[in-house]
């Protein structure tokens, strides 16, 4: 899942700015919905996840619970949350679309680039993707090679150079778990 954020903050286990959120993100965006990480009330169902996917939406990222899990895992449209609850918000208050809200702790403005797979989710603040894509580029290339590397028979902690590492980080004092001074 990649895409632009289009976000709505909801009032917690309240579904109604849900349904609109969608009827108005543009197809090709991340819906991220603000439901100030509340697990006892779904914000997201499976009726719900067909409308997002056929209106094009690229995945749904949602700081709250959903229900009707097996559905949403059958469904190619990609769905992120932090929890899973049997029980179905109201529909009763208004919330805010195209705002800035918060995911995970962290702020998300419209525009925002969301990128999802089977590890999680990463924000891209707009104004970093350019260097982020390219970051990413320089770190998939580089463990290419390393994977090749090891697929041949090199071992890792040789590529990686471990214990070199190891021993500078020793001399430094810079191994944290060891709690030490240069000098000892």
């Amino acid at each position: 899942m990649a895409g632009p954020a289009f976000t709505v903050r909801v009032h917690a286990a309240d579904i109604l700015m849900v349904g609109k959120a969608v009827a108005e993100c543009p197809a090709g965006h991340v819906l991220v919905v603000d439901g100030h990480g509340h697990r006892n009330t779904a914000l997201w169902g499976g009726i719900i996840t067909i409308a997002a996917r056929l209106k094009g939406l690229a995945g749904v990222v949602i700081d709250g619970a959903i229900r009707d899990s097996a559905e949403i895992a059958a469904d190619p449209l990609p769905v992120f949350a932090r929890s899973v609850v049997p029980n179905a918000g109201g529909a009763e208050y208004a919330g805010d679309l195209g705002v800035p809200v918060q995911c995970g702790g962290l702020p998300v403005n419209p525009s925002d680039w969301v990128v999802g797979d089977a590890d999680g989710v990463v924000l891209v603040p707009a104004g970093r993707l350019e260097s982020a894509l390219s970051g990413a580029e320089r770190l998939r290339v580089v463990e290419e090679r390393i994977t090749e590397a090891v697929l041949r028979g090199e071992d890792l902690g040789a590529l990686l150079r471990y214990d070199a590492v190891l021993d500078r980080k020793r001399s430094e004092g810079l191994l944290p778990q060891l709690r030490f001074d240069a000098g000892d």
